[in-house]
């Protein structure tokens, strides 16, 4: 047991072998999920000479067509300045700090800037960045590999783990490693590897549904929230070209309920919008908001990154940017195992996630009943209809208020 296993005080698991014939190749860390957490750690890790090797179930083509996030928050972009990185994986145009909130059709535009030195935000959408940090991962000889199945983790809690696989033409795989990063999302099997009974779930159902719709229309100037008595909706770019709408919608609504003239007509009418210009729906899915945090982020040599570990409600921008935090700790972490031999940062990896975590969902959470219980549209009564209302009014008039709001969006340090 070397001095990170005996810190966790736990009994090693014996690692498996490969099958009969097959020789397991070794390395650092064994990256679960090219996602934009699984890149980021790839290429961080990358960036200081450490090595990886990345597993992604899907093909290439679909992960990089996956489209989700759409802002990387300034304190992101400056984890990304801080690596070398910045220019080579962040494309879009920066955002102009401009936050739109539309109550009734009445604008207010906030200031979502803390005034902070560096980089801002950027608008640079899910899929932009993960085909940029593939291409800088890849130009570095960077080893993914993708469409990968039956993937297992064993021997989490002895000093060499072991991931085994099978690649896409049927050829069993084994990979030792000092660290396995499970990046892989709330649907992946990594966090499945973990015991019953070590992590604890927290979670919440928000009891609101969405329908979110992909279309090729012109996305609006700034970042659009809107409340109305029939509910509520948003409006976000998602390139030059291209939008994602937000609709409350019923609790289980199929999106087949939602034709393209229904869509349209109730963004009309819940953006105070009659000229808004319509396109050909790309893409469009209901869901229902819910938030999920598992404590700790860790069992063993497995360290869990972004939605592997906590789901946040869409409300603020926090998912992919809460990943991009992770990412950066546990490449930090290992970075100082490897280099200094300093395991802190091993040992506090899930302390220092999990307090922003829970920073961000509190954030999220505010944020999402405001502009639902503003609008009445989800049954929460007359009562807490004026509580949001209230705060809305200090939001768009104190300055204090505004500041706060623009530290919460900016994300803390």
């Amino acid at each position: 047991m070397d001095a990170f296993d005996a810190e966790l005080g736990e009994r090693p698991e014996p690692a498996t072998v490969g099958e009969p014939g097959e020789e397991p190749e070794s390395t650092t860390v064994v990256v679960i999920g090219a996602g934009p957490a699984g890149l980021t750690v790839a290429n961080l890790l990358r960036s200081c000479g450490i090595d990886c090797i990345v597993l992604e179930r899907r093909s290439r083509e679909y992960v990089a067509r996956r489209q989700r996030a759409g802002i990387v928050e300034s304190r992101a972009v400056r984890m990304f300045a801080s690596w070398g990185l910045a220019d080579l994986v962040l494309g879009g145009p920066p955002h102009d700090g401009i936050l739109e909130f539309r109550v009734d059709g009445e604008r207010h535009f906030v200031d979502d800037t803390d005034g902070s030195a560096g980089p801002g935000a950027r608008l640079c959408p899910q899929q932009v960045l993960v085909q940029k940090l593939t291409t800088a991962h890849l130009a570095e000889g960077g080893d993914l590999r993708y469409e990968a199945a039956d993937v297992s983790l064993h021997g989490l809690t002895g000093d060499r783990p072991t991931v085994r696989y099978r690649s896409a033409d049927g050829v069993p795989h084994t990979l030792t490693c000092a660290f396995v990063a499970g990046c892989d999302g709330d649907h992946g099997i990594t966090r499945t590897a973990v015991p019953d009974g070590v992590l604890t779930a927290h979670t919440l159902d928000h009891g609101i549904g969405w329908l979110t719709v992909l279309a090729d229309a012109p996305p609006p100037a700034h970042p659009l929230l809107a409340v109305s008595p029939q509910g509520f909706a948003a409006h976000f770019p998602r390139g030059p070209h291209s939008s994602r709408y937000y609709l409350q919608c019923p609790l289980g609504d199929d999106p087949g309920a939602w034709p393209d003239d229904r869509v349209w007509d109730a963004l009309c009418t819940r953006l105070a919008d009659p000229a808004l210009t319509a396109g050909p729906v790309t893409d469009r899915e209901t869901f229902r908001l819910r938030s999920l945090v598992h404590d700790p982020m860790q069992y063993g040599r497995l360290f869990l990154v972004g939605d592997a570990a906590h789901i946040v409600s869409p409300m603020g921008g926090k998912g992919m940017n809460l990943a991009l935090y992770d990412a950066d700790l546990f490449a930090r972490a290992v970075r100082d195992h490897v280099r200094d031999h300093d395991d802190t940062g091993l040992r506090e990896y899930s302390r220092r996630c999990l307090r922003r975590v829970w920073n961000d969902q509190e954030f999220s959470h505010w944020l999402t009943r405001t502009v639902h219980d503003a609008g009445d549209a989800t049954g929460s009564g007359p009562f807490l209809r004026h509580l949001a209302r209230a705060r809305l009014d200090r939001l768009f008039t104190s300055p204090t208020a505004t500041r706060a709001f623009a530290e919460l969006m900016t994300g803390l340090e």
